[in-house]
């Protein structure tokens, strides 16, 4: 069985008396995009900045493409793309000179600039300074940068926050390229139906603790209720919405009975979202 690109064991870390990251477990493998999900404070940024080699673990182990990031920080650094919420580009150069500058950085030889920025829907106002650029456009040089060095390892921090729905769709298309490319993706995001749609794992992390770990359909069989939603009509010209569960041993008899004794005009399935299975085991939701 191939090595999984991530893998972390009993991962620590504390700043002052608050354990941000209390002993976490978990592995991703290669071609895998992990959704890394949970409230402001629960440990989702000290997870990545100590997995990318910026904090060091004061206990357990992360081993980054069979690197371990304490003692071959560098070198599994080389391997990473990281993409910030907070844009942190050279606002004063063009898209192709931020580009070229971090080819430069990690030595990639024959770069392709403009053939990236094609990728990322930026060709054409290649030569404007970043600094008039809009968020969407800052938000997808950010992704083209962090493939610059054709990484083996994504970290990808909210790409998609305050997007407009093209720019969100190119980054998933970049992402799911990524991933059919070999890359681990590592992805943090308040996007639930971002996370189910991209995700094929999630970790739920909670006061720095993983409390739930799978992919998004187990998790929804295992804490979710399925459910019809059905709109019936009176003769008054009057809509009223019914649920009937669709789990449960009545279940059949009672749809049986709703289409023969009343007026179905619209009949739905519904599952539960993965923020309401958050809420459910925390008491919390993922924007708090």
């Amino acid at each position: 069985m191939a090595s999984p690109a991530i893998s972390v064991k009993d991962l620590s870390f504390s700043y002052g008396d608050n354990l941000a990251v209390d002993g976490i477990s978990f592995d991703v493998a290669e071609g895998e995009v992990f959704g890394f999900l949970g409230p402001n404070g629960a440990g989702k940024s000290t997870t990545v900045r100590l997995l990318t080699g910026q904090l060091t673990p004061q206990a357990g182990t992360a081993e980054l493409l069979g690197m371990d990031i304490v003692s071959e920080r560098k070198k599994a650094q080389q391997e990473m793309g990281i993409s910030y919420e907070s844009t942190n580009l050279y606002e004063q150069l063009n898209a192709v000179e931020n580009l070229n500058l971090f080819a430069r950085l990690y030595k990639v030889a024959d770069f392709d600039a403009m053939a990236l920025l094609e990728r990322v829907g930026l060709s054409g106002r290649e030569k404007e300074h970043v600094a008039n650029y809009s968020k969407g456009m800052k938000q997808r040089l950010m992704m083209a940068r962090a493939l610059v060095s054709r990484p083996r390892l994504l970290f990808l921090d909210e790409p998609t926050d305050g997007l407009d729905p093209v720019s969100t769709q190119t980054v998933h298309s970049l992402i799911e390229t990524a991933t059919r490319e070999g890359a681990a993706v590592f992805l943090t995001t308040h996007d639930m139906v971002e996370a189910d749609k991209l995700s094929d794992r999630v970790a739920f992390i909670h006061e720095g603790r993983i409390v739930a770990l799978d992919t998004p359909a187990a998790l929804k069989q295992r804490f979710g209720m399925r459910a019809l939603k059905v709109e019936v009509g009176h003769a008054n010209g009057q809509t009223e919405l019914r649920e009937v569960a669709l789990d449960e041993a009545g279940t059949a008899q009672a749809v049986h009975d709703l289409f023969r004794d009343e007026h179905v005009l619209t009949v739905h399935s519904e599952e539960a979202t993965l923020e309401d299975i958050f809420i459910d085991i925390t008491g919390r939701g993922l924007q708090g």
